[in-house]
Protein backbone atom coordinates (compact mmCIF):
# COMPACT_ATOMS: atom_id res chain seq x y z
CA UNK A 1 0.00 0.00 0.00
CA UNK A 2 2.69 2.30 0.79
CA UNK A 3 4.46 1.74 -2.17
CA UNK A 4 1.10 2.89 -4.42
CA UNK A 5 1.54 6.29 -2.37
CA UNK A 6 4.90 6.83 -3.11
CA UNK A 7 4.96 6.18 -6.57
CA UNK A 8 2.30 8.47 -6.71
CA UNK A 9 4.41 11.21 -4.94
CA UNK A 10 7.14 10.54 -7.15
CA UNK A 11 5.21 10.99 -10.21
CA UNK A 12 3.82 14.12 -9.42
CA UNK A 13 7.35 15.83 -7.87
CA UNK A 14 8.43 14.76 -11.53
CA UNK A 15 6.02 16.40 -13.05
CA UNK A 16 5.38 19.45 -11.22
CA UNK A 17 9.40 20.24 -11.88
CA UNK A 18 9.03 19.38 -15.89
CA UNK A 19 5.95 21.87 -16.29
CA UNK A 20 8.67 24.90 -15.62
CA UNK A 21 10.58 23.68 -17.90
CA UNK A 22 8.54 23.52 -20.72
CA UNK A 23 6.99 26.74 -20.69
CA UNK A 24 11.16 28.19 -20.29
CA UNK A 25 11.61 26.55 -23.66
CA UNK A 26 7.80 28.03 -25.08
CA UNK A 27 9.26 31.59 -24.27
CA UNK A 28 12.84 31.56 -25.40
CA UNK A 29 11.79 30.75 -29.11
CA UNK A 30 10.51 34.18 -30.80
CA UNK A 31 7.35 33.02 -32.85
CA UNK A 32 6.87 34.37 -36.38
CA UNK A 33 4.25 37.27 -37.12
CA UNK A 34 2.79 39.06 -40.13
CA UNK A 35 1.66 42.82 -40.47
CA UNK A 36 -0.62 43.41 -43.31
CA UNK A 37 -0.16 47.11 -44.56
CA UNK A 38 -3.61 48.64 -45.04
CA UNK A 39 -4.94 49.95 -47.00
CA UNK A 40 -3.39 48.72 -49.93
CA UNK A 41 -0.57 50.92 -51.70
CA UNK A 42 -1.50 52.21 -55.45
CA UNK A 43 1.22 54.53 -57.66
CA UNK A 44 1.89 54.70 -60.58
CA UNK A 45 5.06 53.32 -62.66
CA UNK A 46 6.95 53.98 -65.90
CA UNK A 47 6.07 52.36 -68.97
CA UNK A 48 7.64 52.35 -72.53
CA UNK A 49 4.87 54.79 -74.33
CA UNK A 50 3.08 57.86 -73.36
CA UNK A 51 0.36 56.05 -71.06
CA UNK A 52 1.13 55.95 -67.25
CA UNK A 53 0.82 52.25 -65.57
CA UNK A 54 -0.60 51.83 -62.30
CA UNK A 55 0.52 48.83 -59.67
CA UNK A 56 -1.82 48.28 -56.60
CA UNK A 57 -0.47 45.87 -53.56
CA UNK A 58 -1.52 44.42 -50.65
CA UNK A 59 1.79 43.93 -48.17
CA UNK A 60 2.40 41.43 -45.35
CA UNK A 61 5.56 41.78 -43.24
CA UNK A 62 6.74 38.88 -41.89
CA UNK A 63 8.44 39.54 -38.44
CA UNK A 64 10.92 37.12 -36.82
CA UNK A 65 9.67 38.01 -33.14
CA UNK A 66 5.81 38.85 -31.91
CA UNK A 67 7.22 41.22 -30.06
CA UNK A 68 8.38 43.69 -32.70
CA UNK A 69 5.04 43.84 -34.44
CA UNK A 70 4.48 47.23 -32.38
CA UNK A 71 7.53 48.21 -33.86
CA UNK A 72 6.27 47.55 -37.92
CA UNK A 73 3.19 49.43 -36.45
CA UNK A 74 4.43 52.31 -35.06
CA UNK A 75 6.92 52.63 -38.42
CA UNK A 76 3.56 52.07 -40.79
CA UNK A 77 4.03 55.27 -42.33
CA UNK A 78 7.84 55.31 -42.69
CA UNK A 79 7.70 51.69 -44.27
CA UNK A 80 4.81 52.48 -46.94
CA UNK A 81 6.55 55.83 -47.89
CA UNK A 82 9.47 53.67 -48.94
CA UNK A 83 7.18 51.10 -50.94
CA UNK A 84 5.56 53.92 -52.63
CA UNK A 85 9.34 55.34 -53.33
CA UNK A 86 10.65 52.26 -54.67
CA UNK A 87 7.37 51.11 -56.60
CA UNK A 88 7.16 54.30 -58.55
CA UNK A 89 11.32 54.18 -59.79
CA UNK A 90 10.25 50.37 -61.46
CA UNK A 91 10.29 49.89 -64.86
CA UNK A 92 7.37 47.98 -66.72
CA UNK A 93 9.21 45.04 -67.37
CA UNK A 94 10.02 44.81 -63.94
CA UNK A 95 6.40 45.25 -62.56
CA UNK A 96 5.28 42.31 -65.26
CA UNK A 97 7.81 39.66 -64.86
CA UNK A 98 7.74 37.11 -62.09
CA UNK A 99 11.69 37.35 -61.96
CA UNK A 100 11.04 41.19 -61.63
CA UNK A 101 8.52 40.56 -58.81
CA UNK A 102 10.57 38.45 -56.95
CA UNK A 103 13.70 40.85 -56.95
CA UNK A 104 11.72 43.57 -55.59
CA UNK A 105 10.22 41.47 -52.81
CA UNK A 106 13.90 40.97 -52.08
CA UNK A 107 14.76 44.42 -52.80
CA UNK A 108 12.14 45.37 -50.40
CA UNK A 109 13.09 43.77 -47.26
CA UNK A 110 16.59 45.14 -48.04
CA UNK A 111 15.22 48.64 -48.45
CA UNK A 112 12.91 48.59 -45.14
CA UNK A 113 15.68 46.59 -43.11
CA UNK A 114 18.51 49.93 -44.20
CA UNK A 115 15.57 52.32 -42.99
CA UNK A 116 14.28 50.88 -40.23
CA UNK A 117 17.69 49.97 -38.59
CA UNK A 118 18.32 53.60 -37.75
CA UNK A 119 14.60 53.99 -36.04
CA UNK A 120 14.74 50.88 -34.17
CA UNK A 121 18.12 49.63 -33.70
CA UNK A 122 17.77 46.22 -35.16
CA UNK A 123 16.61 44.54 -38.22
CA UNK A 124 13.04 43.61 -37.90
CA UNK A 125 11.84 42.33 -40.94
CA UNK A 126 12.37 39.03 -41.92
CA UNK A 127 10.67 38.38 -45.08
CA UNK A 128 7.72 40.04 -46.95
CA UNK A 129 4.77 39.10 -49.20
CA UNK A 130 3.22 40.04 -52.00
CA UNK A 131 -0.94 39.11 -51.06
CA UNK A 132 -2.12 41.34 -53.71
CA UNK A 133 -0.15 41.99 -56.82
CA UNK A 134 -2.51 43.97 -59.59
CA UNK A 135 -1.30 45.90 -62.30
CA UNK A 136 -2.41 47.84 -65.31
Amino acid sequence: MHKRYVTQIILAISLLFSVPSFAEEENATPQLAYFTLEPDLTTNFHTKGKKLGYIQVRIDIMVANSIDLELIELHQPLIRDAVIELLGKQSEDTIKSLSGREDLRKTLVDHLNKILLPETGKTVIADLLFTKYLYQ
